[in-house]
């Protein structure tokens, strides 16, 4: 097959779903063609040694990469996001009509960032059959920046879906909303997302690791990443808190949160509660195996029960136990594969009792968990049943344009 991808980030960005979904598909024998722009995440900066220009090309066997200009703002606000969106959509619309005029099928990494210009490229291109994979339904309809409030993106994103030959979403709680958008339920597909398999994989502690993380023998329970509002580290902290010196809660990461997390662990006396700077991505899995459990929490948001973080897939993949703060999906991913303790989200009494009896866990139920966890990871989550998944999906999409074509044939 010909299979056009369009996605607003890919590597050497960190965006491993989109890249080595066009890698695998290249292995496979498909031929391959990417639309992108110049990698800017997370500063919102050109990277050193890229210069935006119209043209750029690289080649692989079978992959081929065109980056377009769009507007790198260099901050959060919601008109440099809202520029760098619509500037994206308008180089896509210049530039897709021509690069994927005679594709078979188009795969559409669907980030609120990439919805206008997935609509625009879809009406230069007509009848190409599309797949969308929808990453964030809720963005699209609660949480526009004020710059971009309005019926503009909702409308547009539920236009897209319904004219998408074949909707993947990314959680199972988002179908429900793509359905009740007006998409044939037989259309919409649940292709859960993976991590970078290149570095998350069970590993042995180094030495390093084991300073960095453990300072006794007591029970260790791990948050990697932002410590941002979405997550409410600070129930976490609480929670460690009421424990005293039975667990170490170790925070490995930083964010627009830190320093109220630390004042909170200060004021409330917590020495079991330790903050690691920030970790570069190949150092986690020695982190992961030297800690005792990784802990995944978000906020009691609505939006934030239909979504799976990435750390879970991460720890999954390592092997490692996990002890989740959080509602919807992601607890019941937790519960069904039987890889750790789950409680409802803000509920600092709920998490403590998690993390006593994490505690009092022995170390062989503790590596049972990591191993069912990461049987599940692979069978439902890892990047081969991912892109499996998502090349069926491609000609499912390309056999529905072939059927629609000799139908009209037929009918003429």
């Amino acid at each position: 097959m010909r299979i056009g991808i369009l996605s607003y980030h890919f590597p050497p960005e960190p965006a491993f779903v989109p890249g080595s979904l066009a890698e695998e598909l290249a292995g496979r024998g498909h031929e391959v063609r990417v639309l992108t722009g110049f990698p800017d995440y997370p500063g919102g900066h050109v990277y050193p040694g890229w210069r935006q220009r119209w043209g750029h090309r690289t080649h692989s066997e079978r992959l081929t990469v065109r980056r377009v200009p769009r507007f790198a703002g260099g901050d959060a606000s919601a008109r440099a996001r809202a520029a760098s969106w619509l500037s994206f959509a308008g180089s896509v619309g210049l530039a897709g009509r021509g690069y994927f005029r005679d594709v078979d099928a188009l795969y559409v990494h669907q980030h609120p960032a990439v919805t206008f210009a997935a609509a625009g490229l879809l009406r230069v291109l007509g009848r190409v059959p599309t797949v969308l994979h929808v990453q964030d339904v809720w963005a699209e309809r609660d949480r526009q920046p004020a710059a971009d409030r309005g019926p503009g993106r909702w409308d547009a994103a539920r236009r897209l879906w319904r004219e998408a030959a074949v909707v993947a979403v990314s959680a199972p709680s988002m179908r429900d909303l793509v359905v009740a958008a007006g998409v044939d339920p037989a259309r919409v597909h649940t292709v859960l997302n993976w991590t970078d398999e290149r570095i998350f994989q069970p590993a042995e502690p180094g030495p390093a690791a084991r300073r960095l993380v453990r300072r006794d023998g007591r029970c260790v329970v791990m948050h990697a990443g932002t410590i941002g509002a979405r997550q409410g580290l600070e129930t976490a902290v609480r929670a460690a808190a009421a424990l005293g010196d039975r667990m170490d809660l170790v925070l490995v990461g930083s964010g627009p949160q830190e320093r109220r997390v630390r004042g909170l662990a200060a004021d409330l006396g917590a020495e079991n509660v330790r903050f690691v700077d920030r970790r570069v991505p190949t150092d986690m899995p020695q982190l992961y195996a030297a800690a005792d459990y990784q802990l995944v929490v978000q906020r009691g948001l609505p939006e934030l029960r239909g979504t799976v973080p990435g750390k879970l897939q991460a720890a999954l993949s390592c092997a490692a136990p996990v002890v989740a703060s959080t509602g919807g999906d992601t607890a019941e991913l937790v519960e069904r594969s039987r890889a750790g303790l789950s409680c409802p989200p803000d509920d600092w009494a709920a998490l403590a009792d998690r993390f006593w009896l994490a505690a009092a866990i022995p170390a062989a139920a503790r590596v049972d968990m990591g191993r069912r966890g990461r049987e599940v990871y692979l069978r439902e989550m890892s990047s081969r049943a991912g892109v499996d998944r998502i090349e069926a999906l491609l000609h499912e999409a390309a056999a529905m344009r072939a059927t629609g074509s000799a139908s009209r044939a037929a009918a003429r």
